[in-house]
């Protein structure tokens, strides 16, 4: 049976910071007084952002865990054979995997997501006013139990109030069903965003961080039309 790509879905809006934002990313060289604990940044701007593969993986990882679909390891949801698994649908399968030829490619593309233009003025004033490099450092500690003794850390977040443009694309794939089954798993999509909002995304949710919000969102088909995506 051949598989066809009956149309494509763009979601877009902002992702909102409501609380300070880390999505750790890597030092490269250890300077003096440099932060311990730096963000993801863009190489050529040195402006933070937030990776696919962290919101892509976050989605998914929510989804599994609301939907039993973790294996028994603690690891992400194995191809499983089902041809109608919204996970192996949505978020594909690794290559290694035994695959359903009438399975196709993964349904959901999530772009980088880049900060809007309003968030860049924000940034580059408070790099003129405080000397951080576009974000913020927050200052913690580990405690001894017994002796109490302080283990102080730095760790590099992004500003709450910060805004991000949100880019994701979702395909229907006519497997013999017409693109039906594609077309109902949209939803999950939907509440995948939603789960992302309730919990938190980046690193260090439990202590505070990385609470976002979507607004704005749309849904925009081939033709140019769109209609509001509400969670």
């Amino acid at each position: 049976m051949s598989i066809k790509l009956v149309k494509s879905y763009q979601i877009k809006g902002i992702i909102s910071c409501k609380t300070g934002l880390r999505i750790g990313g890597t030092g490269g060289i250890i300077q003096i007084g440099g932060v311990d604990n730096p963000i993801i940044r863009d190489p050529l701007t040195n402006y933070p952002y937030i990776p696919g593969s962290s919101l892509k993986g976050k989605i998914r990882s929510l989804l599994e865990l609301k939907y039993g679909k973790i294996e028994s390891d603690g690891k992400p949801h194995k191809y499983c054979g089902d041809s109608n698994c919204f996970v192996c649908r949505i978020f594909g399968t690794s290559a290694g995997d035994q695959k359903d030829v009438t399975l196709g490619p993964s349904r959901l593309i999530v772009r980088d997501c880049y900060l809007t233009e309003e968030s860049k003025e924000k940034l580059e004033k408070y790099r003129l006013e405080k000397g951080l490099p576009y974000s913020e450092v927050k200052f913690e500690n580990t405690l001894n139990r017994v002796t109490a003794e302080a283990n102080p850390r730095q760790m590099e977040r992004v500003p709450a109030g910060v805004n991000f443009e949100l880019d994701l694309v979702y395909r229907v794939f006519d497997t013999g069903d017409g693109g039906k089954t594609d077309e109902d798993n949209l939803e999950r999509v939907r509440e995948g965003l939603k789960l992302v909002q309730e919990d938190a995304l980046g690193s260090s949710g439990s202590r505070g961080y990385g609470k976002v919000e979507f607004a704005g969102l749309k849904l925009i088909q081939n033709d140019g039309t769109e209609k509001p995506f509400n969670l």
